[in-house]
């Protein structure tokens, strides 16, 4: 069976998308198809300039997903060099299961036995094996609703800088456009953002999550079914830590500390990796 055509492959650019601002094509080196088989082709269409409104406010055309793309310098730096996506390098979220990858994860930032009371301390009430998933969530807000909540707070905020750039990719959810991408902000914690990807499908699916904007090194995501109480977050806690220790080692200090700042009631989820 012949692999689906990418959307982006048979737009004139000259002539533009309609109900969209002026933009152009980017195109690099992908990995797409049942073979994985790395070709050059259109990664994604961005905005000339910045928007100032949430993605979803913008008509995507079909087999397209919005997203918006920031950079304290422009993301026009992300296509001059190989440090910030790397499509060529990616796998397939298919690929992974999201427990499999969370555990690997857990298990490779957990503290060591050796840092004694501080580092039980740090992922209280949890011990040195992995927790398991957290269960879904009792929605609060249809998706589109908490998308368009979130995202328009975080650029009234300036959150996303003064000029995030409005994106379409071809994917097939707005968990994959990490991946679609290539983007290399994790790459410290993992450089195959597939997998991060195959999480981010697993948080759509319990708790509603969307992709809102993507950074150099950032992930904002709005949330429909955020954890209610501080037993609720807990375990979404440590998903988070394993996902993003750096939202713990750098910001509350303690899973425990997150789980009651970061998420408890929360419908906007960041991420940095340092």
């Amino acid at each position: 069976m012949a692999d689906a055509p990418n959307p982006l492959s048979v737009h004139d650019s000259a002539g533009g998308f309609a109900g969209l601002p002026p933009g152009g094509l980017i195109t690099r080196a992908v990995r797409r198809g049942r073979l994985r088989r790395v070709r050059r082709e259109p990664l994604l269409w961005l905005s000339g300039g910045p928007v100032d409104a949430p993605a979803a406010a913008y008509p995507a055309p079909a087999g397209l997903l919005p997203v918006l793309l920031h950079d304290q310098y422009g993301p026009e730096r992300w296509w001059q060099d190989e440090d910030h996506v790397r499509p060529d390098r990616c796998s397939d979220p298919d690929d992974h299961d999201a427990e499999t990858v969370l555990r690997d994860y857990w298990n490779a930032v957990v503290p060591d036995p050796e840092e004694g009371e501080e580092g039980v301390e740090l992922i209280a009430p949890f011990g040195r094996s992995w927790p398991g998933t957290a269960r879904p969530g009792t929605p609060a807000a249809e998706p589109r609703a908490a998308a368009d909540a979130v995202a328009g707070g975080l650029l009234a905020r300036g959150w996303l800088g003064g000029g995030p750039r409005l994106a379409m990719v071809p994917a097939r959810r707005g968990a994959d456009v990490p991946a679609a991408i290539g983007w290399c902000g994790p790459t410290n914690h993992d450089d195959d953002t597939a997998r991060v990807s195959a999480v981010l499908r697993s948080w759509e699916d319990r708790f509603g999550a969307r992709v809102l904007a993507i950074g150099h090194d950032r992930l904002d995501l709005s949330v429909a079914a955020p954890p209610r109480t501080l037993a609720e977050a807990l375990p979404v806690a440590a998903e988070h830590f394993a996902f993003c220790p750096d939202n713990v080692w750098q910001g509350s200090g303690t899973v425990r500390d997150y789980a009651a700042e970061a998420l408890t009631g929360e419908a906007h989820w960041s991420f940095w990796w340092d």
